[in-house]
């Protein structure tokens, strides 16, 4: 099996040779069975015109929702989905979604300030495909997927891509208002993934729509605990094995998506950010009041979650059967922020489209002199008018016991709600397809 377990001095060799590999020219993407093509300069766009069967995934789930999308593979990001659609049933055609979203960066600090790394463009991810067997892929199909300069041309093509449903359990239930009647449904969903090794952690990357709008981006950190780095003290690791003698070094995952919207197949989408605030009961009142406010972001912005704050990304040339403007809301997942670095203090960034920022730190492409080479730089008052959208989400991870070996996964993500996308919930069922709005008064 090819092996990319690179810790210390030889990972950093590792990224002297992405390096080497960027001075000669690189690769963008590539699929199955696809001539190789010639080498880009580092400022090509992503190639994602070719959509041909190999390059395509449609899945229509046993709940009646069909989402369809191209992939790619770049030689740093990995997998890169585009022309995302939803197809729920009772739409008579798709709902586009997404242009392209990709993972932007994994920043790996470590507590005792000896190493740092960016593993998406500085330690191999892309490279780092790894071989999945049937049973990684249950029910589903591995693809083949052609690795981008690959490292090692004798292991260029890998089944690395899954493609899969799963069940989840309820997507909804409810008790009818006379009889006995439950209605309930089973959700499914349509999973996409790869597995990537860099040094001994092994990433899964992993793409979940559900039959409900919903679509989850979460990476899984599995693998083993690097051997170098059992030489922390007690307030920088946590002891393993015998006794206290070997503390393994605590470290950060700081993991970034960058998302290209693409609602109802235009770039053009307005983002707004919601805050809700709980104000203490007034005389009279049963309990305390709490007013929901919005506030149009038109310019770029570098946000922060906060208690009851969200914000979501409008379309502006589509809307539901009920002219709702149809929308996706960012749900953020649980996220330990690192403050050691610029472009990690914040946990969105809303960015205007730039075809040359596509890496939140230690981009690689040339965007000019001044630009800037990491997400937060490009935050710098443009007019928001097709707004690229970046997730970061933390992990601090403090190994303990459980930790090998080998490793259980640790995951971390968010997920994108569809917010007005269908007038209704997209599943209900035919004899509750009349309860829309305040069907109860008969207005």
């Amino acid at each position: 099996m090819r092996v990319n377990r690179i810790s210390g001095a030889r990972r950093r060799a590792a990224v002297g040779l992405s390096v080497a590999a960027l001075a000669a020219g690189w690769t963008s993407a590539a699929g199955p069975a696809a001539a190789q093509p010639a080498a880009q300069p580092r400022n090509a766009p992503t190639a994602t015109e070719d959509c041909s069967s190999a390059y395509r995934i449609e899945q229509k789930l046993s709940t009646g929702t069909t989402w369809r999308m191209c992939w790619s593979y770049e030689a740093e990001a990995g997998l890169v989905l585009s022309d995302v659609s939803y197809q729920p049933p009772g739409e008579s055609a798709p709902i586009k979604v997404l242009s392209t979203a990709k993972l932007a960066q994994i920043h790996v600090p470590y507590d005792d300030g000896s190493a740092e790394y960016s593993d998406v463009t500085g330690a191999g991810f892309g490279q780092g495909l790894m071989e999945m067997a049937p049973g990684e892929c249950p029910g589903g199909t591995i693809k083949t997927v052609k690795v981008p300069e690959a490292w090692d041309p004798e292991h260029e093509n890998v089944k690395g891509l899954c493609t899969t449903t799963r069940a989840r359990g309820h997507a909804y239930r409810m008790q009818a208002d006379t009889g006995n009647k439950v209605f309930q449904q089973q959700g499914k969903d349509l999973l996409v993934y790869t597995v990537n090794q860099t040094g001994w952690y092994e990433y899964i990357t992993e793409w979940r729509f559900q039959d409900d709008g919903t679509i989850h981006m979460n990476v899984g950190a599995t693998g083993t605990l690097a051997p170098g780095d059992y030489n922390a003290t007690d307030d920088r690791g946590w002891p393993l094995g015998k006794g206290a003698r070997a503390y393994a070094t605590s470290h950060s995952h700081n993991v970034f998506w960058r998302l290209n919207f693409a609602l109802d197949g235009s770039s053009k989408a307005k983002v707004e950010q919601y805050d809700s605030k709980v104000t203490a009961a007034a005389s009279g009142d049963e309990g305390p009041t709490n007013r929901t406010t919005r506030t149009k972001v038109t310019k770029e912005l570098a946000g922060d979650a906060a208690n009851m704050r969200w914000w979501r990304v409008v379309s502006q040339s589509g809307k539901n059967k009920d002219q709702h403007a149809r929308s996706y809301e960012i749900v953020p997942g649980p996220s330990a922020k690192y403050p050691g670095r610029s472009y990690t203090k914040h946990d969105v960034y809303f960015t205007q489209y730039k075809k040359c920022e596509q890496f939140a730190s230690d981009n690689l492409r040339n965007c000019g002199s001044g630009a800037g080479k990491s997400v937060d730089k490009w935050v710098n008052g443009e007019t928001l008018k097709h707004p690229i959208v970046w997730v970061n989400v933390g992990f601090h991870h403090v190994a303990r016991d459980e930790d090998q070996q080998p490793m259980p996964v640790h995951w971390q993500g968010f997920s994108l709600a569809p917010r007005d996308v269908t007038a209704m919930n997209p599943l209900t069922p035919a004899e509750l397809a009349d309860q829309n709005g305040d069907y109860g008064s008969g207005g």
